[in-house]
């Protein structure tokens, strides 16, 4: 079992379900010296002063394989990354960042449905606006 921090759609456990994957756990976290950047789909960018706020979830490397080989993220590549519990708590993890040369459009409606999972897996409200603001 690896753990992956997501950041985007795939926070929400019962997604990963429904594409028939079993994962584990669902720490909230966040990786600092990134920010959150939505074009069509959201990625990761280094940003010296900011933080990105995520969850921490325990799958497969098989099965990381097999959500990552799906078109729509096939071009998302994996970043060894420290993501920090919300207890203080540093954990080595794996996040798939699709590299910001790639990243490109707007998708109010991809920044709408992030929002909505934010809220479901309990995000902080401060960071659930920034969120929002790609609206």
């Amino acid at each position: 079992m690896r753990s992956a921090f997501f950041y985007g759609l795939f926070m929400d456990r019962d997604l990963l379900k429904d594409k028939g994957l079993c994962p584990v756990g669902g720490e909230i976290a966040r990786v600092t010296g990134y920010g959150l950047r939505i074009g069509e789909r959201a990625t990761l960018e280094r940003s010296a002063n900011e933080r990105v706020f995520g969850v921490v979830i325990r799958l497969s490397r098989d099965e990381l394989q097999r959500l990552y080989c799906a078109e729509e993220v096939v071009d998302y590549i994996p970043r060894q990354l420290l993501a920090t519990g919300m207890c203080g708590n540093p954990i080595d993890v794996v996040s798939y960042v699709l590299p910001v040369e790639r990243a490109s459009g707007r998708n109010s409606e991809y920044a709408k449905a992030l929002a909505r999972v934010a809220r479901k897996v309990e995000l902080p409200l401060e960071y659930i606006n920034e969120i929002e603001s790609w609206i």
